[in-house]
């Protein structure tokens, strides 16, 4: 833990010493608005949270200021319309959020490892910021819910699926919303084309997913996720941590949080009381045999700064599993170069590389999924290329309520029209399910 000046901010010489240590510069002074701020200001997870870039307008005008004159025309995708002015390029932003089923919102930390000098084709601008341009038309078979979440809802904010596992919503909100959000249905702010179900953190509510858990002598195995579990405070987090340890059948349990990939600050932050909370719910867990770990989401190796480094150790000192879940998205990651990249930075920082997913068959960001061969390829040019402990699952999360299956398990696969079938047995018995490639994107 680093150690605090008798004001209690963090020492920003400490920090110095330990920037200079990676050899990293401060990548934030990139933007002309931030050009000043010192570290010590930066590693603020308060001043993270007050300069958070959100709604349109904000939006708009943090990209007025950082965009070229001129935007360079896409060098990976000649089917995007390019842009040539950055008005152009503003006015096709501004009319892609009032399609995009999700809000915006975006830290200082994630908007300063963006390249905003190539903005069509950085890896961060596609995950986050929509382009009217770029949609292409969604799949007949899309949906805001396509894993029917919802019907496997036994109280509100808890989707009990699996027979031993439960997964549940604990809030609605998140540091920074991606336009691939598989809950774009409840999770962030109502968007022109969108009204949510909100799940907002109330005790009251989380009483009766208790109640429900501690009645269900089956569940061993809880996700808290929402939503992102970085939005608790930190004594929410204690108060959902030591519920659910108190509860004998329960054996394990994650926190679902983006946190780490996109304001690792806060975990760094010694003024901030999360880190410490998780940590004592790790260790309470550890004391009475039960495993509590981090589960958090990186999709491109852009997104590791030194910051994260030093955030990702001081969690592995600390006795923390982390584990990772990749989005497979076109044009971020679907090659393997990328891909393999990102698997050994996670593996370098002591995060495990648990999961990499197939799309979801989600409304509004058609232009993202890519087909099933993509992940099937990936797996097979990546397996063995890395110790097996650190090669992720690359799977798919069957729409209509299926669960999870590894991607090369399908029972049939049609490359030219597209469909794949599916089995769960241990989940659904004999049910078949289907997957569907995005439409005009088959090889």
């Amino acid at each position: 833990m680093r150690k605090d000046d008798g004001d209690g901010t963090a020492s920003e010489a400490s920090n110095g010493r330990a920037s200079a240590d990676l050899g990293k510069d401060p990548y934030w002074r990139n933007i002309k608005a931030w050009e000043n701020v010192s570290e010590a200001e930066f590693m603020s997870h308060r001043w993270q949270v007050a300069n958070a870039v959100e709604r349109k307008g904000k939006l708009l005008n943090f990209l007025a200021a950082v965009l070229p004159a001129n935007i360079p025309a896409s060098r990976l995708d000649e089917r995007l319309k390019s842009p040539t002015t950055r008005e152009e390029f503003l006015l096709d932003v501004e009319e892609g959020m009032r399609v995009a089923p999700m809000a915006v919102r975006l830290t200082p930390h994630i908007l300063s490892v963006a390249d905003w000098s190539n903005p069509l084709d950085d890896p961060i601008r596609k995950q986050f910021v929509p382009l009217a341009s770029t949609i292409v038309e969604d799949h007949p078979q899309l949906s805001l819910d396509s894993l029917h979440e919802t019907d496997d809802s036994p109280v509100p904010g808890l989707v009990h699926r699996y027979p031993e596992k439960v997964l549940f919503l604990a809030t609605s909100n998140c540091p920074v919303y991606c336009r691939f959000c598989t809950r774009s249905y409840a999770v962030g702010s109502n968007t022109e084309s969108v009204l949510k179900t909100p799940m907002k953190p109330s005790k009251r509510r989380w009483e009766t997913v208790f109640e429900h858990i501690k009645n269900t002598p089956a569940i061993q195995d809880v996700v808290v996720s929402g939503g992102d579990s970085y939005h608790l405070a930190a004594d929410h987090l204690r108060l959902i941590g030591d519920r659910l340890l108190s509860i004998p059948h329960i054996k394990r349990f994650r926190f679902a949080t983006k946190g780490l990939a996109v304001n690792p600050i806060r975990i760094l932050d010694s003024r901030d009381g999360w880190v410490d909370a998780f940590v004592e719910i790790s260790d309470k867990g550890r004391a009475l045999g039960k495993q509590v770990a981090m589960h958090t989401h990186f999709n491109h190796p852009h997104e590791c700064t030194w910051i994260t480094e030093l955030a990702a150790r001081h969690l592995f000192e600390r006795c923390v599993t982390v584990r990772n879940q990749t989005v497979l998205l076109r044009g971020v990651n679907d090659d393997v170069a990328t891909m393999s990249t990102l698997i050994r930075k996670l593996a370098d920082m002591n995060i495990q590389p648990y999961y990499v997913y197939q799309s979801d068959m989600v409304q509004g960001v058609e232009d993202l999924r890519t087909p099933l061969s993509t992940i099937l390829e990936l797996e097979r040019q990546i397996r063995g290329t890395i110790a097996g402990f650190m090669t992720p699952s690359f799977i798919v999360d069957l729409p209509g309520g299926g669960g999870k299956r590894l991607a090369n398990s399908f029972e049939t696969y049609d490359q030219a029209s597209g469909v794949s079938t599916w089995m769960a047995p241990g989940v659904t018995g004999e049910e078949v399910f289907r997957y569907y490639d995005p439409i005009g994107r088959r090889t």
